[in-house]
């Protein structure tokens, strides 16, 4: 296999870091979440660094270390978060790297049926206390973002597949 890394995108939910686990263990490549990376490079959470040192802090070190991380010379498997393709011409960086990007994508309503129950865990969506508002929030979302994760070299549409299944359909087009 040419492809030394692969960059899965989407929005929250779409089960990048699940789907990077699995396809890291099954590629033998390191498997890195890029905010996990962020937090242990800065030593604070991306919460603290939202709240400390605001957006346009996070946006510009989440550009650092994304470049650095695509520079290296190492084989990975990298997890965005699902802002990161939209901001600070990411996207770009991305497209123009040896990287393979993936975008996960998932239905309005199945990211609502993932998400629902576990937005206390996620700052962007804690304060949604229906599933109508939520449905309207990620649709906004979504309409916003998916310039950017349309331009990934290939999109996986995530519907009844299990997880295995989906590393075993991302594997048959990385050969």
């Amino acid at each position: 296999m040419q492809t030394k890394k692969i960059i899965l995108i989407g929005y929250m939910g779409s089960g990048k870091s699940t789907i990077g686990k699995l396809l890291a263990e099954e590629l033998r490549h390191p498997y890195i979440d890029l905010d996990t990376y962020i937090e242990k490079q800065e030593n604070q959470t991306i919460s603290s660094i939202f709240e400390n040192r605001g957006e346009i802090y996070f946006r510009k070190q989440e550009h650092f270390y994304l470049k650095h991380l695509l520079e290296s010379k190492d084989n990975m498997i990298l997890s965005l978060g699902g802002g990161t393709p939209c901001f600070a011409g990411n996207m770009d960086i991305i497209k123009n790297s040896n990287a393979t990007s993936i975008y996960l994508k998932l239905s309005i309503p199945n990211l609502v049926e993932r998400l629902f129950n576990e937005r206390n865990e996620r700052p962007l969506i804690s304060h949604i206390h229906d599933k109508e508002t939520m449905i309207e929030f990620i649709g906004k979302h979504l309409f916003e973002r998916s310039y950017f994760y349309n331009q990934a070299t290939h999109t996986f549409a995530v519907k009844e597949q299990t997880a295995i299944q989906l590393v075993e359909e991302i594997k048959a087009i990385l050969v």
